[in-house]
Protein backbone atom coordinates (compact mmCIF):
# COMPACT_ATOMS: atom_id res chain seq x y z
CA UNK A 1 0.00 0.00 0.00
CA UNK A 2 1.21 3.48 -0.87
CA UNK A 3 -0.08 6.68 0.74
CA UNK A 4 1.00 10.10 -0.51
CA UNK A 5 0.97 13.21 1.68
CA UNK A 6 1.44 16.49 -0.19
CA UNK A 7 0.64 20.18 -0.10
CA UNK A 8 2.25 23.57 0.34
CA UNK A 9 5.03 23.96 2.86
CA UNK A 10 3.81 24.62 6.41
CA UNK A 11 0.57 22.75 5.68
CA UNK A 12 1.44 19.94 8.11
CA UNK A 13 2.84 17.21 5.85
CA UNK A 14 5.64 16.01 8.12
CA UNK A 15 3.35 15.96 11.16
CA UNK A 16 0.73 13.88 9.34
CA UNK A 17 3.34 11.44 8.03
CA UNK A 18 4.46 10.83 11.62
CA UNK A 19 0.84 10.37 12.77
CA UNK A 20 0.12 7.89 9.97
CA UNK A 21 3.18 5.82 10.82
CA UNK A 22 2.32 5.80 14.52
CA UNK A 23 -1.28 4.77 13.81
CA UNK A 24 -0.24 2.04 11.39
CA UNK A 25 2.32 0.59 13.78
CA UNK A 26 -0.31 0.55 16.54
CA UNK A 27 -2.33 -1.69 14.24
CA UNK A 28 0.57 -4.01 13.63
CA UNK A 29 1.30 -2.74 10.11
CA UNK A 30 4.88 -2.05 9.09
CA UNK A 31 5.13 1.52 7.83
CA UNK A 32 8.03 3.26 6.10
CA UNK A 33 8.46 7.02 5.71
CA UNK A 34 9.80 7.80 2.25
CA UNK A 35 10.88 10.83 0.23
CA UNK A 36 12.14 11.17 -3.32
CA UNK A 37 11.88 8.46 -5.97
CA UNK A 38 10.03 5.25 -5.18
CA UNK A 39 12.25 2.94 -7.23
CA UNK A 40 14.88 1.13 -5.22
CA UNK A 41 17.52 1.77 -7.89
CA UNK A 42 16.89 4.99 -9.81
CA UNK A 43 19.87 5.73 -12.11
CA UNK A 44 19.23 9.49 -12.33
CA UNK A 45 18.34 10.28 -8.71
CA UNK A 46 21.96 10.86 -7.56
CA UNK A 47 22.32 13.50 -10.28
CA UNK A 48 19.00 15.14 -9.39
CA UNK A 49 20.12 15.50 -5.78
CA UNK A 50 22.82 17.88 -6.98
CA UNK A 51 20.24 20.33 -8.29
CA UNK A 52 19.07 23.18 -6.02
CA UNK A 53 15.52 21.96 -5.40
CA UNK A 54 14.67 25.19 -3.60
CA UNK A 55 14.88 26.94 -6.99
CA UNK A 56 12.48 24.58 -8.77
CA UNK A 57 9.47 26.97 -8.77
CA UNK A 58 11.67 29.58 -10.49
CA UNK A 59 13.36 27.22 -12.97
CA UNK A 60 11.90 25.57 -16.06
CA UNK A 61 15.07 23.47 -16.43
CA UNK A 62 14.96 22.07 -12.88
CA UNK A 63 11.24 21.37 -13.23
CA UNK A 64 11.87 19.46 -16.47
CA UNK A 65 14.78 17.52 -14.97
CA UNK A 66 12.73 16.26 -12.03
CA UNK A 67 9.59 15.50 -14.02
CA UNK A 68 11.23 13.78 -16.99
CA UNK A 69 14.51 12.39 -15.72
CA UNK A 70 13.14 11.78 -12.24
CA UNK A 71 9.45 11.02 -11.76
CA UNK A 72 8.51 9.83 -15.27
CA UNK A 73 11.35 7.30 -15.21
CA UNK A 74 10.43 6.43 -11.63
CA UNK A 75 6.90 5.59 -12.72
CA UNK A 76 8.23 3.12 -15.30
CA UNK A 77 10.69 1.54 -12.86
CA UNK A 78 8.01 1.13 -10.19
CA UNK A 79 5.71 -0.64 -12.66
CA UNK A 80 8.51 -3.03 -13.59
CA UNK A 81 9.74 -3.60 -10.03
CA UNK A 82 7.40 -2.47 -7.22
CA UNK A 83 9.01 -1.03 -4.07
CA UNK A 84 10.03 -3.42 -1.31
CA UNK A 85 9.09 -4.69 1.19
CA UNK A 86 5.79 -5.48 -0.51
CA UNK A 87 3.96 -5.99 2.79
CA UNK A 88 4.91 -2.57 4.18
CA UNK A 89 2.88 0.63 3.93
CA UNK A 90 4.90 3.34 2.21
CA UNK A 91 4.08 6.83 3.48
CA UNK A 92 5.43 9.19 0.83
CA UNK A 93 6.24 12.77 1.87
CA UNK A 94 5.80 14.69 -1.41
CA UNK A 95 6.13 13.39 -4.96
CA UNK A 96 5.72 14.51 -8.58
CA UNK A 97 2.44 16.16 -7.60
CA UNK A 98 4.14 19.08 -5.86
CA UNK A 99 6.73 19.36 -8.64
CA UNK A 100 3.97 19.76 -11.22
CA UNK A 101 2.06 22.20 -9.00
CA UNK A 102 5.19 24.26 -8.35
CA UNK A 103 5.95 24.28 -12.08
CA UNK A 104 2.47 25.56 -12.90
CA UNK A 105 2.41 28.09 -10.06
CA UNK A 106 5.90 29.42 -10.73
CA UNK A 107 5.73 29.39 -14.52
CA UNK A 108 3.66 27.98 -15.91
CA UNK A 109 6.39 25.87 -17.48
CA UNK A 110 5.75 23.75 -20.56
CA UNK A 111 6.97 20.51 -18.94
CA UNK A 112 4.59 20.96 -15.99
CA UNK A 113 1.67 21.62 -18.34
CA UNK A 114 2.50 18.54 -20.43
CA UNK A 115 2.81 16.50 -17.23
CA UNK A 116 -0.87 17.17 -16.53
CA UNK A 117 -1.79 15.71 -19.91
CA UNK A 118 0.42 12.65 -19.33
CA UNK A 119 0.04 12.38 -15.55
CA UNK A 120 -0.61 8.64 -15.63
CA UNK A 121 3.02 7.98 -16.51
CA UNK A 122 3.87 8.90 -12.92
CA UNK A 123 3.47 6.40 -10.08
CA UNK A 124 0.00 6.29 -8.56
CA UNK A 125 -0.92 5.95 -4.90
CA UNK A 126 -3.69 4.01 -3.18
CA UNK A 127 -4.55 7.15 -1.23
CA UNK A 128 -3.31 10.68 -1.92
CA UNK A 129 -3.79 13.20 0.89
CA UNK A 130 -3.54 16.88 -0.01
CA UNK A 131 -3.20 19.28 2.89
CA UNK A 132 -3.83 23.00 3.08
CA UNK A 133 -4.22 25.75 5.67
CA UNK A 134 -4.88 29.46 5.59
CA UNK A 135 -2.00 31.91 5.01
CA UNK A 136 -2.36 33.11 8.61
CA UNK A 137 -2.00 29.60 10.00
CA UNK A 138 0.97 28.78 7.81
CA UNK A 139 2.60 32.11 8.63
CA UNK A 140 2.34 31.34 12.34
CA UNK A 141 3.87 27.90 11.75
CA UNK A 142 6.69 29.41 9.72
CA UNK A 143 7.50 31.80 12.56
CA UNK A 144 8.17 28.77 14.77
CA UNK A 145 10.53 27.16 12.28
CA UNK A 146 14.27 27.75 12.29
CA UNK A 147 14.98 26.22 8.85
CA UNK A 148 12.89 28.32 6.46
CA UNK A 149 13.97 28.53 2.81
CA UNK A 150 12.88 30.73 -0.08
CA UNK A 151 10.22 28.30 -1.29
CA UNK A 152 8.70 28.06 2.19
CA UNK A 153 8.56 31.84 2.41
CA UNK A 154 7.10 32.31 -1.05
CA UNK A 155 4.36 29.75 -0.40
CA UNK A 156 3.29 31.73 2.66
CA UNK A 157 3.80 35.31 1.53
CA UNK A 158 2.89 35.14 -2.18
CA UNK A 159 -0.87 34.55 -2.04
CA UNK A 160 -1.30 34.34 -5.83
CA UNK A 161 1.47 31.72 -6.04
CA UNK A 162 -0.14 29.70 -3.23
CA UNK A 163 -3.55 29.88 -4.90
CA UNK A 164 -2.15 28.64 -8.24
CA UNK A 165 -0.32 25.81 -6.45
CA UNK A 166 -3.43 24.65 -4.58
CA UNK A 167 -5.63 24.91 -7.68
CA UNK A 168 -3.17 22.83 -9.71
CA UNK A 169 -2.84 20.24 -6.97
CA UNK A 170 -6.49 19.90 -6.02
CA UNK A 171 -8.20 20.13 -9.40
CA UNK A 172 -5.75 18.61 -11.88
CA UNK A 173 -2.82 16.62 -10.52
CA UNK A 174 -4.68 14.28 -8.17
CA UNK A 175 -6.95 12.65 -10.73
CA UNK A 176 -4.59 9.73 -11.35
CA UNK A 177 -4.71 8.39 -7.78
CA UNK A 178 -7.14 5.69 -6.64
CA UNK A 179 -8.44 7.82 -3.77
CA UNK A 180 -7.96 11.52 -3.08
CA UNK A 181 -8.60 13.20 0.28
CA UNK A 182 -8.24 16.90 1.10
CA UNK A 183 -7.93 18.32 4.61
CA UNK A 184 -7.56 21.73 6.21
CA UNK A 185 -5.01 21.02 8.94
CA UNK A 186 -6.24 23.97 11.00
CA UNK A 187 -9.60 22.19 11.42
CA UNK A 188 -8.48 18.58 11.96
CA UNK A 189 -5.81 17.08 14.20
CA UNK A 190 -3.18 14.82 12.61
CA UNK A 191 -4.67 11.88 14.51
CA UNK A 192 -8.16 12.57 13.13
CA UNK A 193 -6.81 12.81 9.59
CA UNK A 194 -4.79 9.62 10.00
CA UNK A 195 -7.88 7.67 11.09
CA UNK A 196 -9.89 8.92 8.10
CA UNK A 197 -7.07 8.15 5.69
CA UNK A 198 -6.68 4.60 6.96
CA UNK A 199 -10.44 4.08 6.83
CA UNK A 200 -10.35 4.89 3.13
CA UNK A 201 -7.34 2.60 2.74
CA UNK A 202 -9.53 -0.11 4.31
CA UNK A 203 -7.07 -1.09 6.99
CA UNK A 204 -8.45 -2.85 10.06
CA UNK A 205 -9.28 -0.58 12.96
CA UNK A 206 -7.81 -1.02 16.40
CA UNK A 207 -9.81 -3.45 18.54
CA UNK A 208 -12.25 -1.62 20.77
CA UNK A 209 -11.18 -1.56 24.42
CA UNK A 210 -13.21 -3.67 26.81
CA UNK A 211 -15.74 -1.53 28.66
CA UNK A 212 -15.08 -0.82 32.30
CA UNK A 213 -18.12 -1.00 34.54
CA UNK A 214 -18.42 0.99 37.69
CA UNK A 215 -21.16 0.26 40.16
CA UNK A 216 -22.60 3.18 42.04
CA UNK A 217 -24.95 3.08 44.94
Amino acid sequence: MRILVDGLDMSGKTTLVAALIKTLEARGVTAVRHRGMLAEHHPVEPLLKRLPLVRQPQSSAITAAFLVGGYALDGLLVRLDPPRPADAAIIQDGYADRTIAFGLAGGPYLTAALALWASRMFATFDVAVYLHASPEVRRARMAERADVDATDRRGVEDLAFAARFNTSLLHFVGRRHRNLLVFDTAKHTPEEIAEQVLAVAELPALPAPKPKYRWTA
